[in-house]
């Protein structure tokens, strides 16, 4: 049965904290399923025998069909029962992670991996979209903050779990193990989450939102001629290139160049998951006062900074420093970004624009670990690969200069 509340309803109802619980372990699988590959490549690379410029495209696979199916599973979780698109794809996602124990070479791992990328395109966009219609105006940043603090949280927890399974168990029970953890979060999935009355959807307000909104800015083919769309999606695909830099290679990086054991290693993961959870409440909520294009700009200074210090400096204490950089900014760009498409948006397409943002994030994903892989293997170094997240991060601020300056909805 849905809730039904009042336009100018300002507290969260028992089922929209529900499905905020449901999204928060959603995000949490998906993104260490996602993030975890960095942090068993170490160890793949010795078994599998690949290289750099291999192992990225193993992860380009990924984010292609992630990149595909993104758009799609946006528009239908606008449309249909997002109960079902949950369960049905967190599934498959667990699927995917499960069966990369058993991949024996690059085009296996590849075409294995990319069933997790299908699955893990109902993991953003549909949760994020059905958060913002469940919650009220004035709580959206803050509600998308928690629910995406199951990223950060994924990826410190599993970046800690990890290395214990690996030193018992080897790397394919990690994959075992997160694959069959998805499949439980799958089955919380279809117990917590339902679908929002239409009542909830783009009430009458007095707030930035014009009272009457016109029926034609729900359209598709409106969405598309936004310019604003344009300008944030390509801000957005020059993130996805900046975070897989660092979330791709660092571990290697660590291990191969400056000597770390894996355990040391991958706890590098868990200082950008640790401080990212940080930068997740403090700047995820400051968006809801400051605005989002300015919080953006911040996240991308932080993130462009951060890559700079890890390319720049090898002592350990420097590199924590700058890798907890990394992370303030990687945390609030998911919420941040998100919540941006109700306000420059619709709510009924809020699913549909996440998606085609998501599209562009994808881009900038498959392009990264590639690019960044052939660097190391031509360079004999990881110093370019890291620099080019700070070229990308300044090209992104660059990108969101028109966007500044009062807003209202499309």
């Amino acid at each position: 049965m849905t809730e039904i509340v009042s336009e100018h309803e300002t507290r969260m109802t028992g089922r929209a904290v529900a499905v905020i619980t449901a999204g928060f372990f959603t995000v949490f699988i998906a993104y260490a399923i996602r993030y975890g590959y960095g942090m068993l490549l170490p160890e793949m690379l010795l078994s599998l025998s690949i290289s750099k410029t291999e192992a990225g495209f193993v992860y380009a696979s990924y984010f292609l069909v992630y990149t595909l199916f993104s758009p799609v599973l946006g528009v239908l979780s606008d449309r249909y029962d997002t109960r079902m698109i949950l369960t049905v794809f967190t599934a498959l996602l667990g699927a995917g992670a499960f069966f990369m124990a058993f991949a024996t070479s690059v085009l296996s791992a590849a075409l294995i991996f990319s069933l997790a990328g299908i699955g893990n395109a109902a993991c953003w966009a549909p949760v994020v979209g059905l958060v913002q219609k469940w919650v009220p105006d004035n709580r959206r940043g803050a509600a998308l903050a928690f629910t995406s603090m199951g990223s950060g949280t994924g990826i410190a927890i599993w970046s800690l779990l990890l290395p214990f399974i690996v030193a018992d168990y080897g790397w394919r029970a990690g994959w075992i193990s997160m694959g069959l953890f998805a499949v439980l979060v799958a089955l919380l999935s279809w117990i917590l989450v339902r679908n929002p009355s239409d009542s909830r959807l783009d009430p009458p307000s007095s707030g930035l939102s014009p009272a009457n909104l016109p029926m034609e800015a729900s359209s598709f083919q409106a969405v598309l001629k936004n310019s604003r769309l344009w300008f944030i999606g390509l801000s957005y695909m020059l993130m996805g290139y900046v975070v897989l830099a660092p979330y791709t290679f660092l571990s290697v990086y660590a291990s191969e160049e400056l000597g770390l054991s894996y355990g040391a290693a991958t706890r590098l993961i868990a200082v950008i998951a640790i401080t990212g959870m940080s930068g997740k409440l403090i700047l995820g909520v400051l968006s809801d006062k400051l605005g989002r294009i300015k919080v953006m700009v911040l996240c991308g200074l932080l993130v462009g900074s951060g890559c700079l210090g890890i390319a720049c400096f090898e002592n350990l204490p420097a590199l924590y420093f700058f890798t907890g950089v990394f992370g303030l900014g990687f945390g609030s760009i998911w919420p941040v970004y998100a919540a941006a498409a109700s306000d420059y948006f619709p709510k009924r397409v809020a699913g549909t624009v996440i998606g085609l943002w998501t599209v562009f994030l994808g881009v900038g994903s498959i392009l990264s670990p590639v690019v960044c892989g052939w660097t190391i293997d031509h360079t004999g170094g990881y110093f370019w690969a890291f620099i080019s997240g700070t070229i990308g991060s300044a090209a992104s601020i660059v990108l969101l200069a028109p966007m500044f300056g009062p807003y209202r909805k499309a």
